[in-house]
Order: structure tokens, then sequence, then C-alpha cells
């Protein structure tokens, strides 16, 4: 029913237009024409036919960004779940990562993709390192285009130096082909710079600004990237408002600083930072520098796909350490600084900002494309009473909490269950995937990659493996 519908309203919710006044709006409408929204108040009058969805009940708003997910790695689903950081590294960059074919590629993005919709995540930014070939670019991409939500596709290759694949023509022939301008499928590039005084990445931003594409990089990563990295970026002219810094835990405050004066945005992914050593989750430090957050999932070889687990994460990690600084001096917090609709707007329109889509996504307004989650279930005793409805999305709400999904003015999800998904032949797909990886490995080394011994390498310094610069930064750190 939904797909062809022309015109839909959701009726009676509370609405979190997230605009820049962050306007709620209770008893409220939300009108949907193609795929617009066409009007947002309250009592509406619809064109006749209108598809009417009851949001009475339930918490109307934009749907949610991920800045920053591996979805290739989504078929291992919950494989790493004790991992640190170094041990991803060992499995995916030094050992099993050149495992994955081009079909594995797809099935994991489509998973992903199928669980973003599902758990009100409108876009996703696919920052796909595994592309060790075009044709396993293409294959991310055909699963991209066969769920019928928004996405970015971050290109990279961690087998290979950028500077070299970038250079290739297939990989140009492959942006052309795939790429041409629709707000559904983005494009950036995605690497690394590991801090290397002749700087070899270079040759890589040249590529992305001769393409008009955005950079997203791992920065500020314990182990791996530092303020070399941001100096060198900087000092080449290569740091801009597009420009989006992934985890960004471990910098100086002089980093934070060209961040903030050159207008880029810090993807926070507070899960991965807490539990894999990246380095404390920065929002702390991010807030006093004024540099714009948005926020991310990383991986669900570890996480859950969902930004309800991000919001909530994030203002724990946040007050927690606000709390231990005060305590640390004899002082006590009275009011929290980070507050409950600060990370509903890093949720939403916060995660436009950072991908150029904000005057598309990212709020309910009038004018902008149609990406609007419903919060309701009248089945559990989590959802009323709806006092404070910032609050009941960052802690109370989650992903069997989200009723209703449209991306682009299509209902993608309704009455808690997808449209026109066909999860069986999902599971399918995965599955072959999963069989492929632990025949290729074998029972005993998939047993053991769930807790994978470190090798005698320089991995602690470097953990890419098509250089061979290495700092030692994490050596020295400790001694």
């Amino acid at each position: 029913m939904f797909p062809s519908e022309r015109a839909v309203v959701f009726r009676h919710g509370t609405v979190l237009t997230m605009d820049e006044r962050r306007s709620v709006l209770t008893d409220a409408d939300v009108l949907v024409i193609d795929e617009r929204i066409k009007a947002v108040g309250r009592r509406l009058e619809v064109p006749e036919g209108t598809v009417e969805i009851d949001a009475a009940d339930g918490i109307v708003m934009p749907g949610m960004v991920d800045t920053h997910r591996h979805m290739w790695q989504t078929a291992m689903r919950g494989y790493g779940a004790d991992w640190t950081l170094t041990q991803y590294f060992v499995w995916y960059y030094l050992e099993h990562g050149k495992l994955f074919r081009p079909e594995d590629i797809y099935a994991g993005n489509l998973l992903s993709a199928v669980e973003s919709l599902d758990a009100g995540v409108t876009t996703t930014v696919d920052w796909s390192h595994g592309l060790q070939t075009t044709d396993h670019a293409e294959a991310a991409v055909d699963a991209l285009e066969a769920v019928p939500g928004r996405f970015v596709l971050a290109y990279g290759n961690i087998q290979a130096a950028p500077w070299d694949w970038s250079a290739k023509p297939e990989f140009r022939a492959f942006v052309e082909r795939r790429f041409g301008g629709s707000d559904m499928l983005g494009f950036q590039m995605a690497f690394d710079v590991t801090g290397d005084p002749e700087f070899p990445e270079r040759a890589a931003f040249e590529v992305a600004r001769e393409l008009g594409a955005p950079v997203t990089t791992h920065a500020g990563v314990w182990g791996a990237t530092n303020d070399d990295s941001i100096r060198l970026m900087h000092d080449h002219g290569f740091m801009t408002p597009g420009t989006v810094y992934v985890h960004a835990a471990t910098l100086s405050a002089d980093s934070y600083n060209r961040i903030a004066a050159s207008g880029g945005t810090v993807s926070v992914s507070t899960e991965s930072e807490q539990s894999c050593g990246q380095g404390y989750p920065p929002t702390w430090v991010l807030r006093a520098h004024d540099i714009p957050v948005a926020l991310s999932m990383d991986t669900s070889a570890w996480w859950s796909g969902d930004l309800f687990s991000a919001m909530r994460s994030t203002l724990g990690a946040d007050r927690a350490r606000e709390h231990l600084e005060a305590h640390a001096v004899g002082d006590t917090v009275t009011h929290c600084r980070l507050r409950a609709e600060q990370v509903v707007e890093w949720a939403t329109r916060g995660g436009a900002k950072a991908l150029g889509l904000e005057d598309k996504v990212g709020s309910l307004e009038p004018g902008k494309k149609a990406d609007v989650v419903l919060i309701k279930n009248d089945h559990s005793p989590v959802m009323f009473p709806v006092l404070n409805p910032y609050g009941h999305v960052a802690f109370q709400a989650q992903r069997a909490d989200v009723h209703t999904v449209m991306v682009d003015g299509r209902v993608v999800k309704h009455d808690h269950r997808l449209v026109d998904v066909d999860l069986p032949a999902v599971r399918r797909t995965v599955e072959a995937t999963v069989d492929h990886l632990r025949g290729a490995l074998g029972d005993e080394a998939w047993r053991q990659g769930m807790n994978p011994d470190i090798p005698e390498t320089e991995v602690l310094d470097n953990p890419y493996t098509y250089t061979g610069f290495r700092s030692a930064a994490t050596h020295k750190a400790a001694g």
C-alpha cells in the first residue's frame, strides 16, 4: 500500500522538528506529499485520499543519520564482542580482511542497510574500507541500491595505499559510472593519514579535490593516527568544512583548534571509543572547542546498528567525565552541561550537516525531503508517559519502538514491520558469507578469532599494511 501512495500524514503526534529552535509541537501533524514535507502543524488540511498514520501517544522526529559505519562487516555481527582495537586490526587488517569476496561485501551491506531502516536510521555512511577491487565496490553499491534508504559510500581499501588505489583509472571510472548526483546515494573518500612526514596521502586528497568528494578519516585514534596527521592535513590545505574526522579522541588542543577553524565535523562513536581504546569519547572537549558533532555506530562486529544506544552512551560518557573531574577537585556538578536535546540533534541534524545534506534532511520542515520516523509502541509500558520527549528518545526508546519509517516520502517500515523486505533472502545471503569465512579460516581459527593473539609485529605502532612508516607513539607513551 505505502510505496505507491503520494500523500501521507502523521496525525496527533509529539513532533520534534529539530529546526534551529528545536521546536517541539504537541498534538501535531506532519504532511508528506510525494518525497517532500508539505506542512507541519496542528489539524492540517490534507488532499483527498491521503493515507493517515495515527501518531497519537508517539514521537515524530527526523530520520536519524549515522556518519560512520563499516557496513561490510555486518555479516560478522557480534563476532568481535570481546576485541580490543588491536585485535580488530589483527583480524581485519593483517590476517583475514582479504578473505572477503565481492559477494561478502554485498551481504554485509545488505544486512546493514536493512538494519538501519529497521532502527529509524534513514541515512547511513558506508565507511567501506574493504574495497580491495572495484568489483568489491560494485557489490557494495549494488547492495545499497537494493534497499530503499539514503546512503553514502565512503570508498576505502585498508589493504592498499590510498595514493595507489585512488590513482587507478578503474577507480575513477567506477565513480563516474555509479554516482550521478542523486541525494539517495552520496560519495566520500575514506582513508587515514598515518603521520608520515613525507605526507604520501597528499595524492589521494588531490584526487578527492578533483572529484569534488569529501574526505572522511579516522583521526585521533590511539596507536594509529595522531596530531601529526592533523598538522599535515592543515599545512597542505586539505582540512575543509566537508571533512569528517572519525573518533578524534586523542588529539591536542592545537589539533582541535585546527578542526574548529576549518569547519569540519567529528563523528563520535561512543560505544566504540569506550570499548576499543581509541580514546575517551571526546564530546566534552569538542563542546569546549565548539566543534560540530555527529554520531555513529562504527561496526556491528561489536555493537548494535541503532543510534538510540549511541545517544544513550554519549550522554553517559560525557556526564561521567564531568562528574569525575568535578569530584577530583572537591566540587559537585549541579546541572548537566550536555542535555538530551543536544544528542538527539547530533543524531539527526548534526549528521545531515556533516554530510552536506542539511538543506535536504535532518529536520522536519516544509520543503525538506521526507525522512521521518515515528516512535510509538502501544504494546510497551516504556512508551508512556512521554513527559520529556528528548529524554524519552535518548534514554527510554529503542529499535522495537520504531513504528514507522519513511525515506524520501516512501514508507519503508510500518506497524513495527519492514515493508517489502525479504528477510529470509537476506538471511540466506548472509549465511553464505558466514559459511565461506568459517570454511576459509577453519573451525579452530574461527574460534580463536573471537579473541585473537597479537602476533610479533609492529601492529601497535602501525596497523596499516601498505606502509612501513612507524611512529612508535604507543610504545613511547607507555615508556
